[in-house]
């Protein structure tokens, strides 16, 4: 597998066989008029950008990370710097456009930095973007005022105002995301639960020292998603993070055992994945007022049930 490095707008020009870029640091590029001819079949490309793409294509498909994806219906996808690309040199795109915006024309204010921080940049390209013809077309007038200002003579208000458009063409895109979500409400919910069971087998182990505290990621992964990706989808139909899931999870089967054994503090630390019984502690009382001893105190002087080790 060879991969090809794209770390700028001029290089990614030069490898589109497109006209000479605007701007150094920032181009809006018709697909449809990129020369794909001479790709060789099985290369993947590191582009060392951020993009938000919009396609409709008639054959081929377009490899993005781990997956494979096809934009016959048109949907917008969005990526990060170094993401690997793998587009089928075959591929026929009908329509669309790209924006690439080099790291260095956001991370020059706190104003950009803030745009790099949208949660759709690390979604996969089976979380795609699906839109109407309605909404495409407002989001490509914001592309027309980007386009524009690019375009014109650069002066000093040029890279502020460039910089709002963007804000104004995410902002569209993360109120659609949330459409998106509601919409397709049934398979959201069905994820959840997908989710919680995961989380419930999870912690029904007896120990979980050996594998340590689950992370976003490893759920993700078991759920074929991305972690954003289900980060998001939680947040919107529960209110709570994956992090706040997995704790409160993990709370309940410590007062489970702090109520129902006799086992050290310590022990249930270990035994919950915590390498230092500290951690545990400190997490416990942020999570309950409570600090475990004093929870376990609590409630055993309300109940009489024998305990096991």
């Amino acid at each position: 597998m060879n991969y090809v490095d794209i770390n700028s707008v001029p290089q990614l020009h030069e490898f589109f066989r497109y006209e000479k870029p605007l701007h150094p640091q920032i181009s809006v590029v018709d697909l449809a008029r990129v020369d794909r001819s001479h790709r060789i079949p099985g290369d993947v490309y590191r582009l060392n950008m951020y993009c938000i793409s919009c396609k409709r294509i008639t054959n081929g498909a377009f490899g993005y990370g781990r997956s494979t994806y096809d934009f016959s219906e048109g949907s917008l996808l969005f990526s990060a710097p170094h993401q690997v690309l793998a587009p089928d040199p075959h591929i026929n795109v009908v329509e669309g456009w790209g924006l690439y915006i080099h790291p260095d024309f956001l991370n020059v204010n706190a104003k950009g930095r803030q745009l790099t921080r949208y949660s759709f940049f690390g979604y996969d390209a089976t979380e795609a973007l699906h839109i109407s013809d309605a909404e495409k077309t407002i989001l490509e007038d914001c592309l027309r005022h980007i386009q524009r200002e690019i375009s014109g003579n650069l002066d000093k208000h040029s890279h502020n105002l460039i910089l709002s458009n963007i804000d104004l063409l995410l902002a569209y895109c993360s109120r659609l995301y949330d459409r998106q979500f509601l919409t397709r409400a049934t398979p959201g919910n069905d994820i959840v639960q997908r989710f919680d069971r995961l989380l419930t087998d999870h912690f029904d182990k007896e120990t979980l020292i050996d594998e340590g505290l689950p992370d976003v990621s490893y759920f993700a992964a078991q759920l074929h998603l991305s972690a954003n990706y289900l980060a998001d989808l939680l947040n919107k139909y529960t209110g709570k993070t994956t992090q706040e899931h997995i704790y409160l999870k993990l709370i309940d089967k410590a007062k489970s055992l702090l109520w129902s054994t006799d086992r050290s503090i310590g022990e249930i630390a270990f035994d919950l994945g915590f390498g230092h019984h500290s951690h545990f502690t400190k997490l416990f009382k942020s999570r309950t007022g409570l600090s475990p001893r004093d929870f376990r105190t609590t409630t055993a002087s309300s109940d009489t049930t024998p305990r096991r080790r």
